[in-house]
C-alpha cells in the first residue's frame, strides 16, 4: 500500500467508526425518549452530530468513539466545543421554529464492548 492508499484507508475506517457511534448514540437517546431531528448536519463553520428533541427541550450531541469511555470523555475539546456552539447557532439560524426551545450541549460517548454513556449538559455555550 502506498502511503496516501493507507491514509484514505484510515480515514474511510474512521469514518465507518463515526456513522457506527452516531447510529448507537440515536438508538440510546430515542430510548429516552428524544426525538431525532438531523444527524451529521454540516454548516460552514462546523458540524453537529446529532441534534435531538425531547419536549421543549433542544440538544445539540456530539459523538465521541475512543478505545475507552475515559478518553472519550476528555476528546471534546474547548476549541471543538466554540465549533459547535458556533454551528448550533447556524442551525437555529436555518430552523427558526425551534427559536424558543431551551438549549443544551450534550456529548454521548461510545466505546467498544461497552453500552454509550449520555453525559447530560456535557459543556455550555460559553466554552
Amino acid at each position: 500500500m502506498t502511503g496516501e492508499s493507507t491514509r484514505n484507508a484510515k480515514r474511510q475506517a474512521a469514518f465507518k467508526l463515526g456513522v457506527s457511534a452516531e447510529g448507537r448514540a440515536a438508538v440510546l437517546l430515542a430510548a429516552k425518549g428524544y426525538r431525532e431531528l438531523a444527524r451529521r448536519w454540516k454548516s460552514p463553520v462546523g458540524e453537529i452530530d446529532l441534534v435531538v428533541r425531547r419536549g421543549r427541550t433542544l440538544v445539540f450531541v456530539e459523538v465521541k468513539a475512543r478505545a475507552k469511555l475515559d478518553d472519550a470523555a476528555w476528546s471534546v475539546l474547548p476549541r471543538q466545543q466554540r465549533r459547535i456552539v458556533a454551528a448550533a447557532e447556524a442551525w437555529l439560524a436555518a430552523h427558526p421554529e425551534h427559536a424558543g426551545y431551551d438549549i443544551r450541549f450534550d456529548a454521548v460517548l461510545v466505546a467498544p464492548g461497552r453500552l454509550p454513556q449520555h453525559l447530560v449538559a456535557a459543556f455550555e455555550a460559553e466554552a
